[in-house]
């Protein structure tokens, strides 16, 4: 006779982890949280301090930086890259984060690393200051290596109607301000992955550290989205950009209007060493890591001049290293990467 359980799906095991991971995911919760733990959905009461209040939703994963993960056995950052690439998502539109959910696809379950998983993600939701409310961990034996696992999630933000950034006031002599990324975050890692690792050792030492190649690759995500929006509701920012999937340039054009350019100042800062050995141990030009990689720029604000010294100021007391990277210029919708720009 066929069961559920001989086809490699353990209901027993999935009804275990619910119990397991129900502190870490609580943790999270404030008293806006709607409906009980464990339940078909999760709701969360919007804030009262809103008169007209839009809600706003992003959904996104990890990628394939999470095959690094089920290689190393390290998942305590991993949900930081999911958080970050969810929750920076909304503030870069001005909204915040109120509520998580993920979903996590596995071969097989594995109680101690889906525990471990779900503890990064609340972490992070704790750090950016939302409710993880729910998420999904589906088996799929026979489509998946009982090894691996996929994860992504989605989020519901809220800004005050009329307060969304929403880029039409970007206007040309506008400034550009980077905020530091230390490291690949979540994006190229199908390129690390194809050309880079086949030359390492896993666990052997990255070129030019004293840290394994899988500590280097595996470093969470940075969250900008709390200080991005302290600066938000202190005025004068007039477009954001947060850098993932497709570099500096794609991003930053995303936001454009159709008669402004980006005059973006390389110049302006010092890529991390990271980025340098992926180029070289890769074979991978110039041009491809900037259409790639962050390369050091996780996110992206467009400022009014006379806000300059009062964002930087800002991140600098939140943590974040920023400077002006560059210009708003006259001409067709696009990016160029060229030479100096400053407050």
């Amino acid at each position: 006779m066929s069961t559920y359980r001989a086809s490699g799906v353990d209901t027993g095991a999935g009804d275990g982890l619910v119990d397991a991971i129900a502190d870490d995911v609580m943790s999270t919760w404030s008293g806006g949280v709607i409906g009980p733990f464990g339940g078909f959905a999760g709701g969360f009461l919007i804030p009262g301090e809103y008169d007209r209040p839009v809600l706003m939703m992003t959904t996104d994963g990890v990628g394939t930086k999470a095959e690094l993960a089920a290689r190393a056995g390290r998942f305590d950052g991993i949900g930081y890259d999911l958080v970050a690439m969810i929750a920076d998502d909304l503030a870069a539109v001005g909204a915040r984060t109120l509520a998580v959910t993920d979903y996590l696809a596995v071969g097989m379950i594995r109680p101690e690393r889906e525990k471990a998983i779900v503890a990064s993600i609340a972490a992070a939701c704790r750090e950016v200051g939302c409710a993880l409310i729910g998420g999904e961990t589906a088996q799929h034996p026979g489509v998946m290596d009982p090894d691996r696992f996929d994860l992504a999630g989605a989020a519901v933000g809220v800004v005050e109607l009329g307060s969304e950034v929403t880029a039409a006031d970007i206007e040309t002599g506008d400034l550009l301000i980077g905020l530091a990324s230390p490291n690949l975050r979540a994006n190229g890692f199908s390129l690390v992955r194809s050309a880079v690792l086949p030359g390492l050792e896993f666990d052997g030492l990255f070129p030019g550290t004293e840290r394994t190649v899988a500590s280097v690759l595996l470093e969470p995500s940075v969250l900008y989205s709390p200080a991005v929006l302290e600066v938000v509701q202190g005025g004068g920012v007039c477009g954001m950009a947060h850098v993932t999937g497709g570099g500096i340039s794609d991003n930053l054009t995303r936001i454009l209007p159709r008669h402004r350019r980006a005059r973006v100042d390389l110049g302006s800062w010092n890529p991390p060493d990271v980025f340098a050995t992926v180029a070289e141990l890769g074979e991978v030009t110039s041009g491809e890591m900037f259409a790639t990689f962050n390369m050091g720029v996780g996110f992206v604000l467009v400022v009014h001049p006379s806000e300059c010294d009062a964002t930087l100021s800002s991140f600098s007391g939140s943590g974040h290293e920023a400077w002006v990277m560059g210009e708003i210029i006259e001409g067709d919708c696009g990016v160029d990467l060229a030479g100096p720009a400053g407050c």
